[in-house]
Parts: structure tokens; C-alpha cells; sequence
């Protein structure tokens, strides 16, 4: 015989259950009570200094099954309208039966969301105009998996020290570090230049790439990166000395010269642009 089972919620999740007296059956009546949940669910966030990366909607059917619906967001967030029109864009996944008799908002993942002051006195249920807004209303339409945003990865090699990974999810543990500036854009693969350098281990005076000749006036460098040598691809592995230069028109360049780190006589000398800033 058919037993219905009522899921466990635990005790710190912040979730908030509203009980009907008549089973609801349509998209209207579903939305007035997603309101009521976020009022209450959002209140409860805002009272703990966090803020909503995943919601899960919970239909209760008067047959004794559950629906569900489920939406993430790029960034932490207790906006209650932003929240309502994630929730209801996906309400037509949703099949009443004869009829839902409870509806339970749970916030399965939150994060730490820092109070802010809103720009003015009546710019309160303003909707949100971040970046944020914009992909989860993008991924929430499309479905997961549809933007995608660059994390670093842990690798000391330019082109493998950054992947594309989606846009709404756990942010990568790893970050880029500071101190090491690196170029908006990275050429891939890298582009062979022929280049004047007084001595090895100094930065080119000029440079030719696209058949245009660069002057440089400024230099910073090197950056030694010795590749990871535990790959099989020789690119991967090889050494490289890194240079930012600055031509005279302003334009800045990252170079990259090829050598054993040993004796750079004997190894490959050859220079390439790796990125633009």
C-alpha cells in the first residue's frame, strides 16, 4: 500500500510550510501564496546575515505526492521580488493534480550576505540591477548550464590556470593571485614575434607581431614559470620567462621567452605574445 513520506527538513535550514484550507489548482493562486513564503523565508534571512543561493518550492497534493521546483542564484540574495520571479517563471513545470495542499519554501544553500543601505528612501522594492540579477533571470529561463563565468584552477601554466564553469554554483576554492597581474585577454595559442633583446635574462627592446614594429619603453619582468613538467605536452612543460611591456603608443603586451631555465643559451629563445592587457 502507498505511503506517503514527508520529507525531514533540518533545523537550522530557514524554510517556512503554509497550510490551506481549500487545495489550490492554479498558476494565480500560487504565486499570492510564493509572496507570502518569501515575506517570511527573506525576514528570516535578513535577521542572520545571510542570503538565498538555492530555494527549493515544495507542492503537497491532496493524493499524497510532492512537486517541486527549484531555482539558484548567482550570488547571495534575500530581494523577495527577484525571488518571486525566479520562482514563478518555473511554476508551469508544476502539476496540481486535484490540488495542492501546502506549499513549503526551503532555502537549501545560503551564504553570508553583508546589509546594505538602500539608495534612497523609496528604493526599497526596487528590483535588483546587478550583474547577478541579470544570470540568474538568464539561467532560470534557459536552464542550468546556460551561462557559464571563469574561475582560476591551480596551475602555475597561464592558459590552464583558468575554466569555465557555471555561472550559478559553489565558487571555486582557488584564486587568482594578486600580486601577479595578468592580461585581460589571452591568446590561445600563443603568437610567435620576432623580437631584440640585449641580453637573456632582460626584456626585448622592440618587437615585431602582425608585421607592425613595437618600440619598448617600458618593462617588468621576468616572471619565471617552469611549467608542470609532469605533462607530456612539451608546451606545457617547457620553461618560460614572462615580460609586461609597454610600446610607446601605451598598449601593453605580456611576452614570453622559451628556454631550459638553465642555460638559456642552449635552450629555445624564441619569444611569443601570450596576452593583451
Amino acid at each position: 500500500m502507498f505511503e506517503p513520506i514527508q520529507p525531514v527538513v533540518p533545523d537550522d535550514v530557514v524554510a517556512h510550510r503554509l497550510l490551506f484550507i481549500e487545495p489550490l489548482l492554479t498558476a494565480e493562486a500560487f504565486g499570492t501564496v510564493i509572496d507570502e513564503l518569501l515575506n517570511t523565508v527573506c525576514g528570516k534571512l535578513e535577521a542572520i546575515g545571510q542570503g538565498a543561493r538555492r530555494l527549493d518550492l515544495l507542492f503537497e497534493r491532496i493524493d499524497g505526492s510532492m512537486q517541486a521546483i527549484r531555482i539558484g542564484t548567482a550570488a547571495p540574495s534575500r530581494h523577495a521580488a527577484h525571488l518571486a520571479h525566479l520562482l514563478r517563471e518555473r511554476l508551469e513545470t508544476v502539476d496540481p493534480g486535484l490540488g495542492v495542499e501546502a506549499m513549503q519554501l526551503c532555502v537549501s544553500l545560503a551564504e553570508t550576505q553583508a546589509f546594505r543601505q538602500a539608495a534612497g528612501l523609496v528604493d526599497g522594492d526596487r528590483p535588483e540591477t546587478s550583474i547577478a540579477a541579470l544570470v540568474d533571470r538568464i539561467e532560470n529561463r534557459l536552464g542550468p548550464g546556460s551561462v557559464w563565468r571563469a574561475a582560476s584552477v591551480e596551475s602555475d601554466v597561464p592558459e590552464r590556470s583558468v575554466a569555465a564553469v557555471p555561472a550559478i554554483g559553489d565558487a571555486p576554492a582557488t584564486t587568482w593571485p594578486l600580486t601577479l597581474p595578468r592580461p585581460v585577454r589571452l591568446l590561445d595559442p600563443p603568437q610567435p614575434v620576432e623580437a631584440i633583446a640585449l641580453l637573456p635574462d632582460q626584456p626585448p627592446v622592440a618587437f615585431t607581431w602582425r608585421r607592425k614594429r613595437h618600440r619598448v619603453c617600458r618593462a617588468d619582468g621576468p616572471e619565471r614559470v617552469h611549467g608542470e613538467w609532469w605533462r607530456r605536452s612539451a608546451e606545457v612543460a617547457a620553461v618560460r620567462d614572462y615580460f609586461a611591456v609597454e610600446d610607446e603608443d601605451g598598449c601593453r603586451f605580456w611576452l614570453f621567452r622559451r628556454g631550459d631555465g638553465a642555460d638559456p643559451a642552449t635552450g629555445d629563445l624564441r619569444w611569443f605574445l601570450h596576452g593583451l592587457f
